[in-house]
């Protein structure tokens, strides 16, 4: 805990080249473990529940943002990761036994939706499941909806609501996965000029994950008129915005950003009561640096899922201390 200077052991890289080593450090990502200790104001959780804690651990709690339960668009939003809390602590994200959050910045795990594979929603789920209801996707079953990238928990979702998914990649190398594994309805070539021609116009919405640098003119034109193209990846680069295509169809291009407290615990409960999890490899602390280089290969599907608990002693837990002053605190252990 900040106020009791804990000391926390984690991994971190030290230097330029990026190798990840053991590190003591004091300290006040995608987390998820048990509540061993409850501060006596913390009223939210007990002991023995299950809790997570996504990218976001602290706002202002003031601002419009804040009041619409939206704090993920806070102008003062703090990161679980390379962030600083409104004391000066510096955020270290969650590769380490034990982490200090707000009690308002955690949430509770549904039961049923197992941590290894559920950890990941706190992050990949909310980032698909906040746009999916803000940009009407939900509103009507039976719309299409073609994801772009490596989105493979939005066609989860999208399935639950009632959607018909159609799975958009430059190769066709990743099909029957697509379809076969993820519940994908169709899965679409960029590459294969006939079948995008055959596509023009037929989608409501796209959801964009892709974070490398990319044409989107190709996108609008599956678009039917009114449909809107929703920004998720994060290029390096600005993009190019065909603005006729944009004119001619009445069509829309948005964006968003993970999601507010409040979406987020409704978006656990959702993929808890439609078994919707994450594809995940689970690892060892001692394995994140080949993790790392197999990442930066895109060899993974499709999330590495680390698990501490067991990669340390036994006797090592992650404290997520949940406050708001010293009385609102919160253990967590970790356990899968």
């Amino acid at each position: 805990m900040v106020d009791g200077g804990h000391k926390a052991f984690g991994w971190a890289a030290k230097n330029e080249s990026g190798v990840l080593s053991p590190f003591h450090f004091s300290r006040r990502h995608e987390i998820v473990g048990i509540a061993t200790k409850v501060g006596k104001n913390v009223t939210k959780f007990k002991e023995g529940d299950r809790v997570g804690v996504g990218v976001i651990i602290g706002s202002c709690q003031s601002c419009e943002s804040c009041n619409q339960d939206l704090e993920n668009y806070c102008s003062k939003l703090v990161f679980t990761y390379n962030s600083r809390s409104s004391d000066g602590t510096r955020n270290q994200g969650g590769y380490s036994d034990v982490i200090v959050v707000d009690h308002r910045f955690v949430l509770r795990f549904p039961d049923g939706l197992p941590s290894d594979a559920g950890a990941p929603l706190l992050c990949a789920g909310i980032t698909v499941y906040s746009p999916m209801k803000y940009y009407g996707m939900t509103e009507d079953s039976g719309k299409h909806l073609g994801v772009s990238g490596l989105g493979h928990i939005a066609v989860k979702i999208g399935k639950a609501f009632g959607l018909r998914v159609t799975v958009i990649s430059r190769s066709s190398e990743k099909e029957r996965e697509a379809i076969d594994r993820l519940g994908a309805d169709a899965f679409l070539v960029t590459t294969d000029s006939q079948k995008m021609k055959d596509a023009v116009g037929t989608m409501d919405f796209i959801m964009d994950t892709v974070s490398a640098e990319h044409s989107l003119l190709p996108l609008f034109s599956l678009l039917n008129v009114n449909g809107k193209l929703v920004m998720l990846g994060l290029p390096e680069k600005p993009l190019e915005l065909p603005i006729f295509p944009l004119v001619s169809g009445r069509k829309m291009v948005g964006g968003s950003q993970i999601g507010g407290m409040k979406e987020t615990q409704e978006m656990l409960e959702f993929c808890a009561k439609h078994n919707i999890v994450s594809d995940i490899e689970l690892i060892k602390m001692s394995d994140i640096n080949s993790a790392m280089d197999r990442l930066a290969r895109s060899d993974v599907r499709y999330r590495f899922v680390i698990d501490v608990a067991n990669s340390l002693s036994p006797a090592s837990v992650i404290s997520c201390d949940i406050k708001e002053h010293v009385d609102h605190e919160v253990s967590v252990m970790s356990r899968f």
